[in-house]
């Protein structure tokens, strides 16, 4: 088995190529599974079968950036559970994270803040644009915040302004 790409973000959220050798094969009514085991966290994801020897996931996101043992389990009705292979797996921390963690320690400091008009003149692409502000949404969702967080900073919880609602999504582009 081969993993390709072989990394991924803390937050996860992107497709995973499972490359099967000839001994990994299996017969056709095999469901497989990858179990990502790490230190703290273990998660267990379904495949999409793509051809005789190619599935696909979506990585998970972890609690850590470190090295995650996967390994490639199959089912078939009736029979046990069983490993066909393992491959080593890296969890990373991004710059979409980095710029999540920025955003979020820098919370209610306007001045801080000014970078992100860096995005207006920087001329980049609505898509590149785009994409970034959807990254850093998914690295804030992975944050560790402290309960009392929200996007205005600690002041605004002292005026009765409660901005904590789980179901709101914060992009880059909301701070600038």
């Amino acid at each position: 088995m081969k993993l390709n790409p072989q990394q991924a973000p803390l937050y996860g959220d992107c497709v995973v190529t499972v490359l099967l050798s000839e001994e990994d094969k299996v017969e056709d009514d095999v469901v497989f599974y990858l179990v990502f085991s790490g230190s703290t966290l273990h998660h267990c994801t379904s495949t999409r079968k793509v051809s005789s020897d190619t599935l696909e996931t979506i990585a998970p996101g972890h609690d850590c950036c470190e090295t995650v043992k996967v390994l490639l389990c199959a089912s078939k009705e009736g029979l046990p559970v069983f490993v066909v292979a393992e491959e080593d797996f890296r969890f990373i921390q991004d710059e979409a994270y980095d710029a999540a963690q920025f955003l979020a320690t820098s919370a209610g400091n306007q001045q801080a803040l000014n970078f992100t008009r860096f995005l207006d003149r920087s001329g980049l692409p609505s898509t590149d644009v785009n994409s970034l502000d959807e990254k850093v949404s998914l690295a804030f969702r992975h944050l560790k915040l402290p309960a009392e967080w929200n996007v205005l900073g600690t002041d605004a919880a002292s005026h009765g302004k409660n901005f904590s609602d789980s179901q709101s999504e914060f992009g880059i582009l909301v701070f600038g």
